[in-house]
């Protein structure tokens, strides 16, 4: 793993039940925002990304765009290619979030995390049972080489690299009361006892990563919960994938409570989970919709309903209203409010779901929160169709005298 240091368009801003338009998203005074996104930064051969960002890559400075738009202080990105040595997490930092886009101010996040995933690693098994041992799904995570749709953390703040936890290589058999799939049609495995025995549950990874925060004078240690679980298609009447993603999902909600975590040992050994009194921030591509999609309902629940998460509102914006309605063809059955999705999937017959996420804990403030899905011929619009996902960002403060003040609406 690698911690090394360097030096709005039309969206909603929500504060204690109102709507507030800006052309950028402004902060509160006293507080910091996180944010995540899915950038697609994933090619079809292993270096192909760092090839095109060092040559100049129109879509990439979109995906800049949107991020010095909205500047986040700490930001997680989806489907960032991985390599051992950094330099394509590095390439973007300098190259397209140092230098302006659209005019927009260029942003300094000067630290980077970034580690192994298991998109694409060899498992040396036919785990897919097709007769072959190298395709993109025997791998322990869906990808065509190493690090295929891997991860990344930027941050202005400094990590504590010391406290970093990861659990890429957590068996999926070792959870408790585990979802594995079973065999249509009959009550044995779906993977054979050889699989089991080396299977993964992290299709890419799950990272904690400490970051020191100081909001008016007041220190503490936040934990950002980096993950992007597989998602719940690309499978047959087993639903691997759709049981997979809801045990990566179980996984943050075990790590957060220490009663029933003791199964948990990350890359370094140590057991166990977060301590019960940490501050933290869930965030991510976590394939998973409240309402809609083939994941609805069970899934992302383990999280919302969570007694130490904070759900008590939605990120939104009238972009996602619009888009809907375009689409309406493809999200005439869905069930949730269109405002609070975050990704477009029209291009692949599907319609638009909610399914990344900033999630705090509940010691945590939120002060303001929004999805950057600017409306046709607004600022930012065309930026946004670099990628199928939509910046999700959350403004966060420690507690003040009055802990409800200032919160967003509920769902």
């Amino acid at each position: 793993m690698k911690l090394l240091p360097f030096s709005l368009s039309l969206c909603v801003i929500l504060y204690g039940g109102s709507s507030l338009l800006a052309d950028e998203p402004a902060k509160p005074k006293d507080s910091i925002r996180v944010a995540t996104y899915n950038v697609s930064f994933y090619r079809n051969e292993e270096g192909q990304l760092l090839d095109d960002l060092n040559v100049g890559d129109a879509r990439v400075q979109r995906i800049a765009e949107v991020i010095q738009r909205v500047r986040p202080d700490v930001l997680l990105v989806n489907e960032f290619d991985y390599t051992k040595d950094g330099n394509a997490v590095e390439v973007f930092r300098t190259d397209y979030l140092g230098k302006s886009q659209k005019g927009m101010k260029p942003i300094d996040l000067r630290y980077r995390f970034t580690a192994p995933v298991n998109t694409g690693v060899p498992s040396g098994l036919d785990v897919d049972g097709d007769g072959a041992k190298d395709g993109p799904n025997d791998a322990f995570g869906f990808g065509r080489y190493p690090g295929q749709y891997g991860m990344a953390v930027y941050s202005r703040l400094a990590f504590l690299e010391k406290d970093v936890r990861t659990f890429q290589k957590l068996l999926w058999r070792d959870v408790p009361d585990n979802h594995l799939p079973t065999k249509p049609g009959a009550n044995e495995p779906y993977y054979s006892d050889e699989v089991l025995e080396v299977f993964r549950l992290s299709s890419k990874s799950h990272w904690d990563v400490p970051v020191e925060v100081e909001i008016g004078g007041e220190k503490r240690t936040v934990h950002f919960l980096c993950s992007h679980p597989t998602p719940p298609v690309f499978d047959g009447p087993e639903n691997r994938n759709g049981r997979r993603n809801h045990d990566e999902i179980r996984l943050w909600a075990d790590y957060i409570s220490p009663d029933r975590s003791g199964y948990l040992v990350d890359d370094r050994g140590q057991r166990g989970s977060l301590p019960a009194d940490a501050s933290f921030v869930i965030l991510g591509d976590l394939n998973a919709d409240p309402v809609d999609g083939d994941s609805a309902g069970a899934n992302i629940r383990q999280l919302l309903d969570h007694p130490r998460v904070n759900a008590s509102f939605a990120p939104a914006s009238e972009g996602a209203i619009e888009s809907a309605k375009l689409h309406a063809d493809l999200n005439s059955n869905h069930q949730g409010d269109p405002r609070f999705d975050t990704a477009d999937f029209s291009g692949d017959g599907h319609g638009n779901l909610r399914v990344d996420y900033v999630l705090p804990s509940r010691d945590l403030r939120v002060v303001g929160s929004g999805v950057f899905w600017p409306k046709r011929g607004e600022p930012g619009a065309e930026a946004i169709k670099a990628t199928d996902h939509r910046l999700v960002w959350v403004d966060l403060a420690f507690p003040s005298g009055d802990d409800e003040a200032n919160q967003p609406d509920a769902e």
